[in-house]
């Protein structure tokens, strides 16, 4: 009796947590403490190949110029694109949660939606990455003197903000696609070619339309899995629009049209053909994505994409300064 006395008294002292949907609606119960676990897992690391990728691409293309490797100027490009994902990986977790969009998601647990930190305190925290992403790029603007590029940096903030946020996300009108293609294809790999080289070849529009493929098939890998509960919300993505086999389709033609133009590339820079072995982790996430029994195996095929991204601008730049 003491032993169950002291285990009651011990369960009242405990803070009670909110584990799903919106923080005002959601029932309260036990949840263990954040940890330094939860923080990284927040910034969604599996998501951070998208961000350096395009950065590689437009850094291969630009030796094509000016065959000089511009190192400080690249890794700066390299923090900003960086930052910026993790702020729009924070401020979604804190835009989904407060909407009650992450009350029933099938991947991880978002800080905000489980209700273990204060939604105020994630949206400062992405706040805080798109600052610093400002000021590096702020930097870039200062060291390269294009100070038009100043309304480019803005762009990318409010596009980022309203992708989930404010009353109208376009995130929830299946605009989402679009958002990525140019924020994390045209602009990523445009932008670093040109603070590099001051010119954008051919080659840079290419492998940003490649870059730019490859974020939207993550995203509709993400929204796959998601499908289910997003319709159940209200959550208008692209995928809830067509439905499951067309959204198979199109993630296919986006996987694999990046290795076509890579295989146009290799006509020219023949070492583009190496971009071909990323199908190793391609074709594994497409199989998924066509076969999944379950939604979690989406986490798979979404980690893979990333991996893909990754290996095939690494290629891309061995074949552009090469």
């Amino acid at each position: 009796m003491a032993a169950s006395s002291k285990r009651t008294k011990q369960a009242a002292k405990r803070k009670p947590v909110r584990t799903s949907g919106n923080p005002a609606r959601r029932p309260i119960v036990e949840a263990p403490p954040v940890t330094a676990k939860d923080w990284i897992g927040a910034a969604r690391l599996r998501t951070l190949p998208l961000a350096v990728a395009p950065v590689i691409i437009g850094t291969g293309a630009a030796q094509i110029v000016d065959s000089a490797f511009h190192w400080v100027i690249a890794l700066a490009c390299l923090a900003v694109a960086v930052l910026l994902q993790i702020g729009v990986n924070f401020t979604n977790d804190y835009s989904d949660g407060i909407r009650g969009t992450d009350a029933h998601r099938v991947g991880p647990a978002r800080l905000t939606a489980s209700g273990r930190v204060p939604a105020k305190t994630v949206l400062r925290i992405g706040l805080v990455f798109f600052a610093l992403a400002a000021v590096v790029g702020l930097a870039i603007i200062i060291r390269t003197g294009q100070w038009w590029m100043l309304a480019v940096g803005a762009a990318c903030i409010v596009a980022a903000w309203f992708y989930t946020g404010g009353k109208r996300p376009y995130g929830y009108m299946g605009l989402g696609e679009v958002f990525v293609f140019v924020f994390f294809g045209l602009v990523p790999v445009l932008g670093t070619t040109w603070v590099q080289a001051f010119v954008l070849p051919d080659e840079a529009w290419l492998g940003a339309v490649a870059a730019g493929l490859f974020g939207c098939a993550v995203l509709l890998a993400n929204n796959l899995r998601d499908i289910d509960e997003d319709r159940l919300v209200g959550k208008r993505t692209l995928t809830v629009k067509i439905g499951k086999r067309a959204t198979q389709i199109v993630y296919t033609a986006f996987v694999i049209v990046p290795f076509l133009i890579s295989a146009f590339l290799a006509l020219f820079y023949p070492i583009a053909w190496l971009a071909l072995l990323a199908l190793l982790a391609g074709l594994p996430a497409i199989a998924i994505v066509w076969s999944y029994q379950r939604a979690r195996e989406l986490v798979v095929a979404l980690g893979l994409t990333s991996l893909t991204a990754l290996a095939y601008a690494g290629a891309l730049y061995w074949a552009f300064a090469g």
